[in-house]
């Protein structure tokens, strides 16, 4: 089976908005969220679609639902969210296999809450890549030059462009082999490895690259948002 699992169990501090998590700003007449709800939802592959909610947010979050997507509201499961991203995830997991039991063969297709320029296209390849590879990544080649620094003010290196990638989302995965590997970390590799891909990467589980695009931003600051809502006044 085939799971999507939107994660939004933070409180979008960077957006310096004090009433509502960036997550339920409006953009367009609709909260981002359901934005991207509806992105997921053009996948008819998915057997249902999880959300990882903040514990203050639930109840604002299942009324977002029921106006918006009432017909979907039954194939829509709000789950509590964690202390970080991955302690989300596997709140999330959890549910799927309380709901669905313990399978090889379920899917998890991993997203952020604040990205609602998604496309279907790259939905249905990172579900094809996580069936195939068992771990997917989205990402879009770095277009400028990166380097690094030791102390935050003089350039130590200067890295190789043609070998570096920005990360999007989704990030999708065979749930079984990512519970594995995460079984295997040390207390201490759970709190630095904050995204699920890097829990593959340090076990050396190959991680298929999925095509992003320079579309799919994420929107964190409130310059983000003025952009989002420029980009769907023009119809992205």
């Amino acid at each position: 089976m085939i799971f999507g699992a939107i994660l939004a169990g933070g409180t979008g501090q960077r957006m310096k908005n004090d009433s509502l998590p960036k997550q339920f700003l409006e953009l367009c007449g609709k909260p981002i969220i359901i934005h991207t709800l509806e992105k997921f939802w053009t996948c008819t592959r998915f057997d249902a679609v999880y959300l990882g909610i903040h514990k203050d947010w639930i109840d604002y979050m299942l009324d977002l639902i029921r106006r918006f997507l009432p017909d979907q509201k039954d194939q829509i499961i709000v789950v509590c969210g964690g202390e970080d991203r991955n302690s989300t995830l596997f709140n999330v997991i959890d549910r799927v296999e309380k709901d669905h039991g313990v399978s090889e063969e379920h899917i998890i297709v991993t997203h952020d809450a604040v990205r609602p320029f998604v496309t279907l296209r790259m939905i249905e390849e990172n579900i094809d890549a996580a069936v195939k590879y068992g771990a997917a990544d989205t990402v879009i080649p770095a277009v400028d030059t990166i380097i690094c620094s030791n102390d935050g003010k003089t350039i130590a290196s200067v890295l190789d462009r043609r070998q570096l990638y920005q990360v999007q989302t989704p990030q999708s995965f065979q749930i079984s082999l990512l519970k594995n590997l995460y079984g295997t970390l040390s207390e201490e590799e759970r709190g630095l490895l904050t995204d699920a891909c890097s829990i593959c990467t340090v076990r050396n589980q190959p991680v298929h690259l999925v095509e992003g695009s320079d579309t799919n931003i994420k929107i964190t600051t409130p310059g983000d948002l003025k952009i989002a809502q420029a980009m769907m006044e023009a119809g992205a």
